[in-house]
């Protein structure tokens, strides 16, 4: 009976394990399908509720299509917006020396954004945003709902630099698109303008929901490359921090019941950032990949449905927006004030720190004198290695005295062969670091020191906009992969072409490791692991990492490991003196003052007495 109750009770969990497994894959496939539906519903929209098109031949209008609009039932309330929706759709450009800005009459909504002093990786024109790609909608409560992707606005007024495009609702009621494109800038404002529109809004409704879903092209040489620098970012209004979703992820979904400032479309160089200087109430954002190779170039579609508040019984108010369409270039977006410069993927505090207040500067400073991108990457190099050379010093003199000290440690192994004694073996291998003035972490501490620097530069130069298209050498672009041979096939986790820059980093990371084993024999004889690690492990797996990334990475890490291999070959030629170190050592050891001991040795010892004591307890029994 027990039996027969245990494996019930054990049935009953089991089938709950299983519903809630299925209840939690259920959970995931329905917001996956919520997404796709959200942005793919966007963009549907603005395609079935265009008016109707002009013949391309002809430049008429198909009389089927005239025919069938006059059959229609009015669909507004108001004769102005039955009229704003069989109205032609109009064309505007906003236009200064660093972006051209197409706005829609339709939705008064942005169609084309060219960005003029940058092309794409096949040296064609950049549009950020392309025609047909963008679906924008304002929805109001009007007495009944109205969406503006459905509408044509009528201009009111229009230059190079500024556009006004109206919707009207009565003789007295009306909403005015107040575009406007200051010269030398990538912001460009928009501003929503209500007139009398308290005798239209239904005075229940305080808010307006906006929607914009985009489809944003392929720009760079590497998809995956391309892709892992892409994302939607965000802004809390509460607080300075820059956040993102979809980073790495196919799709993703995140909805927001906190006031966001602005929200981002950011792609690995590019971005299309929409600002709120009043804050959006809630919202959610998504963000779908496109398969790679897909026939339309798109990279990723990318949505926002945000709404913001409006006083609904005041005649006369202005919502302030702006769109920023640019580069994601460090000192451009920095100087917005907005944090735009927080979505450059540049590390957390601590490693961005080091990108934004030391290598930026210096690599921006260096650049208004030198044309070279790969002269800069040299030079900033050997600034680098100059400034950590104290610990380079450090841990070669540390692994020189360490390999000095090898026999001494042969003797300590040999002296405490059996497994027992491991305890006094590494009291007694501990005894001799401490009579040498050897630290056991002398040789690593230096390198864990510099890691922060060489963790900043692996962020830095895949995001630098910089080196993007700037050739050096055999690389035709420092940004993306170098490509001495193309393969026609993909091999897994490798790519489908040879980086030169990636390999020869590579051999020179195996050459510098060959150079310091035997400078570390006392350490990777004591973990026989590291020697195959270190030699080949480590470089074959930088190889794989490094090809399909930045051909200025890989680069660096060339430079860097050559110039480490020369400061330690001049150190061990004409500053260290191993005779010197070894009788420096020697006297030391052989010194009858006891050194004193550290913490970790007291400890040490304290956990050797207690074994002690406890086998003997154990031999009593």
């Amino acid at each position: 009976m027990r039996s027969e109750k245990g494996n019930s009770i054990l049935g009953f969990a089991l089938i709950g394990i299983i519903l809630l497994v299925f209840s939690w894959y259920n959970g995931k496939q329905a917001e996956k399908q919520q997404t796709e539906r959200f942005t793919q519903d966007s963009l549907k929209a603005a395609a079935q509720t265009a008016a109707p098109q002009a013949d391309a031949s002809t430049g008429e209008i198909p009389s089927e299509a005239l025919q069938k609009a006059d059959d229609e039932a009015p669909l507004y309330q108001s004769e102005y917006l039955n009229m704003a929706d069989t109205a032609a759709t109009e064309f505007y450009t906003l236009e200064n020396e660093k972006v051209k800005i197409t706005i829609s009459s339709r939705g008064a909504a942005p169609e084309d954004v060219l960005i003029k002093e940058y092309f794409k990786s096949d040296s064609s024109e950049l549009h950020l945003i392309r025609p047909g790609k963008s679906a924008f909608d304002l929805e109001i409560n009007a007495d009944q709902w109205i969406n503006t992707s459905e509408l044509n606005f009528s201009k009111v007024s229009s230059s190079d630099s500024a556009l006004v495009l109206r919707l009207q609702f009565s003789d007295t009621s009306w909403v005015d698109a107040i575009w406007n494109l200051p010269q030398d800038s990538y912001m460009a404002s928009y501003n929503l303008h209500f007139t009398g529109m308290d005798k239209v809004l239904d005075p229940r409704t305080n808010h307006v929901t906006m929607k914009w879903v985009v489809d944003m092209p392929r720009l760079e040489k590497g998809y995956q490359n391309e892709r892992n620098y892409s994302a939607v970012a965000y802004r809390y209004d509460s607080n300075n921090d820059v956040k993102t979703i979809g980073q790495r992820k196919e799709s993703t979904k995140e909805t927001f019941t906190s006031a966001i400032r602005w929200f981002g479309f950011q792609q690995q160089f590019f971005s299309a950032i929409m600002l709120a200087p009043e804050s959006f109430t809630s919202g959610t954002l998504v963000n779908k990949f496109y398969p790679e190779g897909n026939a339309n170039e798109d990279l990723m579609q990318s949505g926002a449905d945000m709404t913001f508040e409006i006083d609904s019984r005041n005649p006369d108010f202005t919502v302030p927006f702006n769109f920023y369409f640019g580069p994601n270039h460090y000192p451009t977006l920095r100087s917005y004030g907005e944090n735009f410069e927080k979505i450059i993927p540049l590390g957390g505090k601590v490693i961005g720190t080091i990108s934004r207040y030391i290598i930026i500067p210096t690599f921006n400073w260096l650049s208004k004198s030198i044309a070279s991108y790969g002269l800069i990457i040299l030079i900033l190099t050997l600034m680098i290695k100059i400034v950590i050379s104290p610990l380079t010093w450090k841990s070669y003199a540390s692994s020189a005295k360490m390999k000095v000290l090898q026999p001494e440690l042969q003797k300590i192994n040999e002296r405490y062969p059996k497994q027992e004694d491991a305890m006094k073996k590494q009291q007694a291998t501990m005894d001799l670091y401490k009579r040498a003035g050897v630290s056991m972490w002398g040789g690593c501490l230096p390198i864990l020191l510099q890691f922060p620097i060489l963790w900043a530069m692996f962020r830095f130069f895949p995001a630098s906009i910089e080196l993007r298209q700037q050739g050096f050498l055999w690389a035709s672009d420092l940004s993306a992969y170098d490509s001495i041979v193309d393969f026609g096939f993909k091999i897994p986790l490798y790519g489908d072409h040879i980086s030169l820059f990636a390999l020869l980093m590579a051999v020179s990371m195996w050459g510098y490791s060959k150079m310091t084993l035997g400078q570390q024999a006392a350490q990777t004889q004591q973990m026989p692991g590291m020697k195959f690690m270190q030699l080949w492990l480590m470089p074959i797996m930088m190889l794989f990492i490094c090809n399909n990334l930045s051909a200025g990475l890989s680069y660096y890490y060339l430079l860097s490991n050559i110039i480490t291999i020369g400061q330690n070959w001049a150190i061990r030629k004409w500053f260290v003196d191993e005779d010197k170190i070894y009788r420096q050592i020697t006297a030391r050891t052989n010194s009858k003052e006891a050194p004193k001991k550290s913490r970790f040795q007291q400890r040490l010892e304290a956990a050797y007495k207690a074994q002690q004591e406890q086998q003997r307890q154990m031999k009593k029994k």
